[in-house]
């Protein structure tokens, strides 16, 4: 069975920041799902049996090898949409993330082959394709 194809995908997406308004944003590589090449805010599944927050403390440090220092819950969103001609339905726990910037490394270099902080007034392009409704979402709150 095929997550986010044959059933409805679970995710946390994290928008992480150093409050200094600088956010982390990720580069995907061929090795992720989807959405090759874009820079990305961050996110992961959620695990059977897991807590929605417990997924967002183990994807942060498996991703960027850190502990959070404080989160915010912003809210969730239903997603729908077509990947390489196949719909797509998810859900996702959406969160604004306080870490630490100096303890930030990229442990996930087959999945992105950059990692860069960012004002949000000049972000790289090109984005995730999630990114707008997120914005469209949380603007107000990042």
């Amino acid at each position: 069975m095929k997550e986010g194809v044959d059933s409805i995908g679970i995710t946390v997406s994290y928008f992480c920041h150093d409050g200094k308004g600088n956010v982390l944003l990720a580069k995907r590589t061929e090795h992720c799902r989807d959405e090759h090449g874009r820079w990305d805010p961050g996110g992961g599944g959620l695990e059977f049996g897991e807590k929605i927050n417990d997924a967002l403390h183990r994807e942060i440090k498996e991703e960027y090898g850190t502990d959070i220092l404080h989160s915010e819950f912003l809210g969730f969103r239903e997603i729908f949409r077509d990947h390489q001609g196949q719909k797509t339905h998810w859900i996702s726990f959406d969160f604004k993330v306080h870490i630490d910037r100096e303890k930030v490394i990229n442990l996930e270099p087959k999945k992105h082959e950059g990692l860069g902080w960012f004002r949000l007034d000049n972000l790289p392009k090109p984005m995730h394709s999630q990114w707008p409704s997120f914005l469209k979402s949380y603007g107000d709150r990042l």
